[in-house]
């Protein structure tokens, strides 16, 4: 029926993400996806060794969420979630309340990462509007990001990704990541602007232990616990980023669950699905919730059109219910343990800045003229270099992550390691 390529239809008529307009063409066509997998037309396979942006954690078309998707779709495919609600939505609301920490009472649903994050910032503004209280500013990490919609990029790092809208975005006062050796600097920064500002501040924002864009940058949980603490002595609410770093990819089932302070609201997306459809969740405490009952403006207006779509739902549901197999979690210590090892071993080379892992999170940010940069000219090189051996890696700039599907094998995460030895010693 059609005479061109898929890459050549693709490019007549498609606009991909992060993609430079002056490069079209260059994308490669995926007809299917099994466990660790993507598959093009002629067999040839790549290793997906980022979880397909970090989503995927189970595997491609894994045979029990194919099978809840289907069966939802041939019940109940939507219905409007104003007004009405619906058994999917119910049910997954109660299993995660039953993962999250205790004080998570209300779980809103909206499309992805971005938009959970956008739902968060706006609860946190409107709760302090609600209590009679303006307070526009937020705190939040430098080198962070929260997604690309007009209040994640606000609290994220403004650099590249949002430099054409920066007139446009609200006040952020931002911290230095608190990374091994900054702890007590970055504490001491907390305390003077808490001390400071604190009646103008509505949240503090962050990605737990693990900065993903930023280049997998890690820090530990007791210095977030600390900072958590002055922000809830001050009264500041506070907002867990885990759209990354949830569903087992820190080691834990959320990477909160390695603190003993609980934050006040959480965005979920990624891995939610198990990487199947596109969905986000916001939870808060019953305290953010309660100051909608009575205060200033009583309707949160916000909504998407396929808010809780009954069909996603059940694609997470049947994703939680994979955590209940203990393989999953053995697979997760599994990857764990290999990436723990790995980093031992590759941390020795001269050609290594610093090589970190955090549960199935690998990260070798590689010594460069350029410095450390998403736009680094190690990125592009790396990237060829890897999809020629079958492995898709989709480096930061300088920086080689490796964070896979759950189902990988030992054997191909090791033909990942042992690509990633062979690029380092042709340098």
């Amino acid at each position: 029926m059609f005479s061109m390529s898929l890459v050549d239809r693709d490019s007549v008529v498609v606009w991909h993400p992060y993609s430079d307009g002056t490069l079209f063409n260059s994308e490669i066509a995926i007809v299917s996806g099994k466990g660790a997998y993507l598959y093009e037309a002629d067999g040839g396979k790549y290793i997906d060794a980022v979880a397909s942006w970090w989503t995927n954690i189970h595997g491609h078309s894994h045979p029990h969420i194919v099978q809840k998707v289907a069966a939802q779709a041939g019940k109940l495919d939507h219905v409007i979630f104003s007004g009405f609600t619906h058994e999917p939505a119910i049910l997954l609301a109660e299993l995660l309340l039953g993962r999250l920490p205790g004080n998570q009472k209300k779980v809103f649903y909206s499309d992805n990462g971005s938009t959970a994050v956008e739902v968060a910032l706006k609860m946190a503004f409107q709760f302090w509007y609600n209590k009679g209280e303006i307070r526009n500013k937020v705190i939040a990490f430098k080198n962070s990001y929260h997604g690309d919609t007009f209040g994640a990029m606000s609290v994220s790092e403004r650099g590249a990704f949002t430099k054409p809208f920066e007139n446009l975005l609200f006040d952020v006062i931002y911290l230095d990541v608190p990374v091994p050796g900054k702890e007590v600097e970055i504490l001491s920064e907390l305390s003077v602007i808490l001390a400071h500002s604190k009646s103008q501040i509505a949240s503090f924002i962050f990605e737990p232990l693990v900065l993903g864009t930023a280049g997998m940058l890690m820090y530990e949980p007791k210095v977030l616990d600390a900072l958590l603490t002055l922000c809830k002595s001050a009264g500041i609410l506070t907002i867990a980023d885990e759209v990354m770093t949830g569903f087992g990819r820190t080691g834990k089932f959320f990477a909160c669950d390695y603190l003993t302070t609980h934050p006040d609201l959480f965005c979920l997306s990624k891995g939610l699905t198990g990487g199947t459809m596109a969905m986000g969740v916001t939870s808060c405490t019953l305290p953010v919730f309660e100051v909608f009952k009575s205060g200033a403006s009583t309707t949160f207006f916000h909504g998407h059109s396929y808010t809780a779509n009954p069909i996603a739902c059940s694609a997470a549901i049947g994703s939680l219910e994979l955590f209940e197999r203990a393989e999953t979690m053995e697979a997760v210590i599994r990857i764990e343990q290999l990436h723990t090892d790995f980093v031992q071993k590759i941390g020795k080379s001269k050609k290594v800045k610093h090589a970190r892992s955090r549960g199935t999170i690998l990260a070798i940010e590689l010594l460069s003229d350029s410095g450390t940069s998403y736009f680094n000219t190690l990125r592009k090189q790396i990237y060829t270099f890897f999809i020629a051996r079958g492995i898709l890696l989709r480096p930061l700039g300088n920086i080689i992550y490796v964070m896979p599907p759950y189902c990988i094998s030992t054997e191909d995460l090791n033909y990942v390691y042992l690509a990633i030895e062979e690029f380092i010693d042709s340098l």
